[in-house]
């Protein structure tokens, strides 16, 4: 007799692959939750550098002077509001930061099978863009967690509500679609492989600080901008990144942007090799 080609060889394998996805519950549930408990590691760690970003992104919001340092500005908040202020918003941002990772990296394969499924390839185009939808999908899901966060982690007197009282106050003050200020903020998903080294987060962190800071900043102004209704206000990314650039200087685009290379680069390495160990812990595939 002779052996069936749908189970040989390559078409085996795909075969194999797409049952895989397509009947393993746990299999996915496994991949979301491995991911999204990297990130939340990967950020719990790197939260205080998160801080000093939105402290530094926010100095002297509507006017020119000199700015402080970040090392400056950890040593003043310290003095002024106590170790426990590096970890404002941290709730959030962990709530953030598992349902984000989780999505994003979780989203990504599927959707890149998916592609497979339909076309039969994941050539580039395909990858870019189920990367594209995984990272776009999480940021809208997830937008709200990092508003809350980002108010909490800018005024420490909001700790004695914790985020649930911020949220209510958000919404019951400026609407709910508050809680989407700042959504025009999208990032790059990660390359999939678990062989990330220093030298590539490095080189990944300058790119993304390059490109993403004066976004990253923009959001920023965006979700606080009630916070700092005096400055004047927005009326979308567009507009924000213009005002900061004629009243604060081009250059102002890009405070907290040292914070935010030394954040990318831990977090990026931190994410991808916990996750790489807790996938094998679990049995998963290492790609």
């Amino acid at each position: 007799m002779g052996a069936d080609p749908s189970l040989s060889g390559d078409g085996k394998v795909k075969f194999d692959e797409k049952q895989k996805w397509s009947t393993s519950t746990s299999y996915i549930v496994y991949h979301f939750g491995t991911s999204g408990l990297a990130v939340a590691v990967a950020t719990a760690i790197t939260h205080p550098l998160d801080v000093l970003k939105v402290r530094l992104q926010m100095q002297l919001a509507g006017q020119r002077g000199p700015l402080t340092g970040m090392g400056q500005l950890f040593v003043q908040l310290l003095k002024n509001e106590g170790p426990k202020s590096l970890y404002l918003g941290l709730t959030p941002s962990l709530m953030r930061s598992v349902l984000y990772g989780g999505l994003r990296l979780g989203l990504y394969e599927p959707t890149k099978n998916a592609c497979d499924w339909a076309f039969g390839s994941t050539n580039i185009l395909l990858k870019i863009a189920s990367g594209a939808f995984a990272g776009a999908t999480a940021t809208a899901l997830t937008n709200p967690t990092e508003v809350l966060k980002v108010r909490l982690q800018m005024n420490s007197t909001l700790r004695q509500g914790g985020p649930i009282a911020e949220m209510r106050k958000l919404i019951s003050e400026e609407g709910i679609t508050a809680l989407w200020k700042g959504i025009l903020i999208t990032r790059t998903p990660l390359e999939e492989g678990f062989h990330l080294h220093l030298i590539s987060s490095t080189v990944a962190g300058i790119v993304s600080t390059l490109i993403t800071a004066p976004v990253d900043m923009v959001k920023t102004r965006l979700m606080l901008q009630q916070e700092s209704i005096k400055f004047g206000s927005y009326k979308n990314g567009f507009h924000c990144a213009y005002q900061v650039a004629r009243t604060e200087g081009p250059r102002a685009l890009y405070k907290g942007g040292f914070a935010v290379f030394a954040r990318l680069g831990p977090q990026s390495a931190i994410t991808f090799i916990i996750c790489e160990k807790l996938r094998k812990l679990a049995g998963l595939d290492v790609m």
